[in-house]
């Protein structure tokens, strides 16, 4: 059996269900959500680099609202080529000069089995994975890591402020990770 269990699948069915719900919801909350004559640039001039998990709104947690900060997510918060992207294109075309890492506690990636992960995508999709998992063994150090990759990166501002932080999932609060070990 893979990783996930068989009641796990989701099944194409779902997924159609699953977005017409959405967009009916959509309809019902275009009147609240809708944002004319709002800037592009976020207000706050601060990017957040956060893990996709569905546990987390990065901006009730900060206590941000619509606007005021660019938000990258993927699984894990990783700082891919991908992120970096983003982040530069946040810095040069819309202002942005502080960034904030936001791993956080109980994240799927931490302690995750790259080998094995490998071998069953693999194995399922008959092609080998072209792209880094970006599993990691200790939130802190991952947040470290990651705060050393965007100050090293050519494409983001030498004078940015990055900072990094575990958001913990059962209290709602973040502590920050310190710079050095």
């Amino acid at each position: 059996m893979n990783q996930r269990e068989a009641h796990d699948e989701p099944r194409v069915s779902d997924f159609h269900s699953t977005a017409d719900d959405l967009v009916e919801r959509n309809r019902r909350v275009a009147d609240i959500v809708k944002t004319p004559g709002m800037a592009r640039a976020p207000s706050r001039h601060v990017a957040i680099v956060t893990c996709m998990d569905a546990r987390i709104d990065p901006l009730a947690a900060l206590g941000l609202s619509v606007g005021e900060a660019h938000v990258v997510r993927n699984a894990g918060g990783v700082v891919t080529d991908d992120v970096i992207r983003s982040l530069c294109i946040s810095q040069q075309l819309l202002g942005t000069r502080e960034i904030l890492v936001v791993h956080h506690s109980g994240c799927g990636m931490c302690g995750l089995d790259e080998a094995a992960f490998s071998k069953e995508m693999e194995e399922r999709f008959g092609e080998r994975l072209d792209w880094p998992i970006g599993s990691f063994a200790d939130p802190d150090n991952d947040v470290r890591a990651s705060i050393a990759a965007l100050r090293a990166s050519p494409f983001i501002e030498h004078d940015t402020a990055v900072r990094g932080f575990i958001y913990d999932v059962e209290t709602g609060l973040l502590n920050e990770v310190p710079t050095t070990a």
